[in-house]
């Protein structure tokens, strides 16, 4: 089932949410990317409905294994799109860290898989040295 860029990005918050809380609620993610409850509650139920979300009474948001998979995806995307830039191209982490929100939705797996394997490979040979 297909995601839009807003609602992985709606995933990769509730994940990085629930990492640092431990409990999330609309409001939180409301608060956390500076939009409206109305926006976030229908964000909410569209996630609900495909099967990305459950929300347990008093508003808990959980992601279910198929949302948790999916937010796991993208946060790794976005991690390695930011390492790559900071590392190889000596972007500035508030640079990279914003140019890879945008850029985690759009990249190629083969792209992705090869900026992965870039980075693993630095990784070991700065081991081996």
């Amino acid at each position: 089932m297909a995601i839009y860029e807003s609602g992985e990005d709606y995933l990769e918050t509730i994940l990085l949410l629930n990492k640092k809380t431990g409990y999330v609620r609309s409001i939180d993610i409301a608060t956390e990317l500076g939009y409206s409850k109305p926006s976030i509650s229908r964000a909410m139920t569209i996630l609900r409905s495909n099967g990305y979300i459950t929300v347990e009474s008093g508003g808990k948001i959980v992601l279910t294994p198929m949302g948790q998979e999916k937010a796991e995806a993208v946060y790794e995307r976005h991690v390695v799109i930011s390492k790559f830039l900071m590392r190889v191209l000596s972007v500035n982490p508030d640079t990279a860290a914003s140019d890879a929100c945008r850029m985690e939705h759009i990249i190629s797996e083969e792209s992705f898989h090869s900026m992965k394997a870039y980075l693993s490979d630095m990784d070991c040979s700065a081991k081996a040295e």
